[in-house]
């Protein structure tokens, strides 16, 4: 079915919210590369705006409002990212990663605060469920709290050991995991196991799309390098 391109059941200042947040992640993941290469900040900004824009179009035209089709077009948000993550992790740019200050990739991580406060807003809206929240079963609001805490004593100061924040890392990495799980059983798609009174709809328009298509891969990404660089003993 072809929806609304706009999510009629959400306000201005929460559709300005998920806006301002996907930016600040951006903001935050540009300012980590650049402190190793400007150039390489430079470019990655211009493919990410680039995905920003085309997954900001495809939402506000009502592409991913067909809940129907097979596969389901909702693989469009998630499917590019992934493959550029895995990519990343295999090509010869991967040394390079290993470049990537620890303590702008932990303090990215604040990043999920008002993520989840978006989120229990669109609750109250009716356009998530209740447990996709820190009022059900979404604990991700502790990684974003906890996350200047261990960029302080961790990286900043230096008073905490490295595998403070490997356990951090590893324990934060399931917390956004187990939600992506329930976020993607909660949907309206073929394979919908959860929440069936109150589905995940609000996702599939703009601008919420960019959380799933930009700010989660993002958080993804700093945890895969994070914990690549502390299992190696680079706490840097």
């Amino acid at each position: 079915m072809i929806g609304a391109p706009l999510n009629p059941h959400t306000s201005l200042l929460l559709s300005l919210l998920f806006v301002l947040t996907t930016f600040a992640t951006l903001f935050l993941l540009l300012r980590s590369i650049a402190s190793v290469s400007i150039d390489a900040a430079r470019s990655s900004g211009i493919l990410l705006l680039l995905y920003i824009a085309v997954q900001g179009a495809l939402a506000y035209f009502g592409f991913y409002l067909n809940f129907d089709s097979m596969p389901p077009r909702f693989i469009f948000a998630v499917g590019p990212t992934l493959i550029a993550l895995i990519l990343l992790f295999t090509l010869s740019i991967r040394e390079s990663l290993r470049l990537l200050p620890l303590e702008d990739l932990t303090y990215l991580h604040v990043i999920r605060v008002p993520v989840e406060i978006g989120l229990w807003m669109l609750f109250l809206a009716g356009q998530v469920p209740e447990l996709m929240t820190y009022e059900g079963r979404n604990f991700d609001i502790l990684a974003g709290l906890t996350a200047p805490i261990i960029a302080w004593f961790c990286f900043s100061r230096r008073e905490w050991p490295g595998w403070v924040a490997l356990v951090w890392n590893f324990v934060s990495l399931a917390l956004v995991l187990n939600i992506v799980i329930h976020a993607v059983l909660s949907a309206p798609l073929p394979f919908q196991q959860l929440a069936f009174d109150q589905p995940n709809v609000a996702v599939f328009y703009f601008p919420y799309i960019w959380l799933p298509s930009i700010i989660v891969p993002i958080v993804l990404f700093s945890h895969l390098i994070s914990i690549r660089k502390l299992l190696a003993g680079d706490f840097m």
